[in-house]
């Protein structure tokens, strides 16, 4: 099958794993987190809500198996899609202890036509007997560990109250691939301070990680964060729509192509979202990364052998 985009695309990598068409639902299986449950800091991450990053749309009334029910509902309507993901999204899908862990995941698997999991996580809560687990679950399913890097700079990860530095990352990834996981990266392009050459040094350490995936958010500002407050008081600013298509384009040229591209820009709620407005259009984002990658005849990669 000829690659649909000029990036390696996650979706083509699940046609040829499944051979039909494969779609993520997200779920929140109840966890928390240790920068807000006291643990590091009660205050979360500076753009971080009270229902975990990105977690939208999400039926928190519903036990595992119906909000992956209620997914498919909408992701067969709206996608076509045969077969379906659980991706364990909100907060750190792996705070808490290998029983948890496993009837959960065992329950959120035994949902018809659930072919695999994704599990989204921070690098410090990822001790070895919780990667034994993963790593035996990969064993019986399709699974990918999802690590939320978001920046390399400490000063960063410093200034939206992470609560951990970049060797942790470094240690987790290393620790995970040593269990033979596939690991995601997820990164966040935008973050206040860091510079366009900031940003586009990720793409060179994602290279010298040997991560399997990456997964691309713009900073967004979203109601009742912290990020809203400093926003209000000019603090903060966000990226333009044509600066991030640009920025991602340079992005994945420095990107080794063997890297699967999980996602390109973020999508925050409607109702939540207060900051940079134009992201609530993706498929009009997409279409510009697309066509910048298109008008330089450029290509994932295009400058990682240079």
């Amino acid at each position: 099958m000829p690659p649909s985009k000029r990036y390696t695309a996650f979706s083509d990598e699940l046609k040829r794993v499944f051979g039909c068409k494969v779609q993520r639902i997200s779920v929140d299986a109840g966890f928390t987190c240790p920068n807000r449950d006291g643990v590091l800091d009660t205050e979360g991450c500076i753009f971080c809500g009270g229902h975990g990053s990105g977690s939208y749309g999400i039926r928190r009334d519903l036990d595992i198996a119906a909000q992956l029910e209620d997914g498919k509902e909408v992701m067969r309507r709206k996608y076509r899609a045969d077969k379906y993901i659980a991706y364990f999204q909100a907060y750190s899908n792996t705070y808490g202890s290998t029983d948890q862990l496993r009837f959960l995941f065992n329950r959120a698997l035994a949902v018809p036509d659930i072919v695999g999991i994704i599990i989204a996580t921070r690098p410090d809560c990822l001790p070895d007997e919780i990667l034994e687990y993963l790593a035996e679950l990969s064993r019986q399913t399709y699974l990918w560990l999802e690590i939320g890097l978001q920046s390399m700079h400490d000063e960063s990860l410093a200034r939206i109250n992470r609560r951990h530095d970049h060797a942790c990352s470094v240690d987790a990834i290393e620790r995970a691939r040593n269990h033979s996981l596939r690991v995601c990266a997820h990164i966040i392009l935008g973050l206040p301070g860091e510079t366009r050459e900031e940003m586009l040094a990720m793409a060179v350490e994602l290279n010298r990680l040997g991560v399997d995936g990456v997964k691309l958010h713009l900073l967004h500002v979203m109601k009742d964060t912290r990020l809203a407050e400093m926003y209000g008081r000019g603090e903060v600013t966000v990226m333009d729509r044509d600066g991030y298509a640009g920025l991602v384009c340079d992005f994945l040229e420095l990107l080794n192509p063997r890297i699967m591209i999980h996602r390109l820009t973020g999508d925050g709620g409607r109702d939540s979202l207060i900051a940079p407005l134009w992201s609530l259009k993706k498929f009009e984002i997409l279409n510009l990364i697309d066509a910048g990658m298109e008008r330089r005849g450029s290509h994932q990669g295009f400058r990682f052998y240079r």
